[in-house]
């Protein structure tokens, strides 16, 4: 499970449920084409690089973490870069015309970079100061951009079309990008990943039938509530701006 996986699937007791709903659902589809994975074959063959990533590297890692880590220095951790996120909320919030959520993150980010000691306790929370998160994939959507095809990223995992073509936008917009130091900079970032794949351990459990069914529709649901702002209805934004045929892609990757 790459870093970005372990990313999305660490956003809470929303995705668990989804993905308990699509998990039933996806073991009874495993020899049907589905309609938003038309590269099913290249992507299958990422996801188990990816997997073996996780196996031996990333997993390992993890409880190794979970294991020396006290749990509230692991929470404060976990608050740390997710208060970071709020600077990433709060301009694509803006780009989105949603002035009241930018306002929110803003405020949660100055709480909890200042009382909250640098982000490591999330006060704003405890204050019920809480909105969206939003990323530029998001912002896309809004926007009228419809998500594409289901991509599997080398390393970072699940994601879309209109998802990859935000990740320079949301690395931009990640303060971590601008730590000039680089063992400093690649020690944050592995320590991100790290502590969002051992919140992820307990989770796994929860994954029936195929596993790459079950991640694929968990985090196409998820990432559709996110859009459409906590409604669980078809994607309003999808439009023929990518309308893939990926039968000769797909074919050219076929087992």
């Amino acid at each position: 499970m790459s870093g970005m996986m372990a990313r999305w699937m660490g956003r809470g007791a929303l995705l668990v449920s989804l993905a308990v709903l699509t998990g039933c659902a996806s073991s009874g589809e495993l020899h049907e084409r589905h309609p938003d994975d038309p590269w099913e074959g290249f992507n299958r063959k990422v996801f188990a690089f990816n997997e073996v990533v996780d196996r031996y590297a990333l997993k390992p890692a993890a409880q190794g973490y979970r294991f020396i880590t006290p749990d509230p220095v692991e929470t404060g951790v976990g608050n740390f870069f997710s208060n970071l996120g709020e600077i990433r909320t709060t301009l694509n919030s803006l780009l989105q015309g949603k002035g009241t959520n930018a306002s929110v993150a803003t405020g949660r980010f100055l709480i909890n970079t200042t009382v909250g000691i640098g982000g490591l306790f999330d006060v704003a929370t405890r204050m019920d100061i809480t909105g969206r998160e939003e990323d530029f994939g998001q912002t896309l959507g809004a926007w009228g951009v419809g998500e594409g095809a289901y991509l599997v990223l080398p390393l970072l995992g699940p994601s879309t079309v209109r998802d990859t073509a935000g990740l320079p936008v949301d690395r931009a917009t990640d303060p971590v990008t601008y730590v000039e130091d680089d063992a400093v900079r690649y020690g944050l970032r592995a320590l991100d990943v790290i502590d969002t794949r051992a919140g992820l351990l307990d989770q796994e459990a929860l994954i029936r039938g195929d596993r790459y069914s079950f991640i694929r529709d968990a985090y196409l649901q998820q990432r559709r509530f996110e859009v459409n702002d906590g409604q669980l209805d078809e994607d309003p934004f999808a439009s023929d701006e990518f309308d893939f045929d990926g039968a000769d892609f797909d074919d050219a990757f076929a087992e």
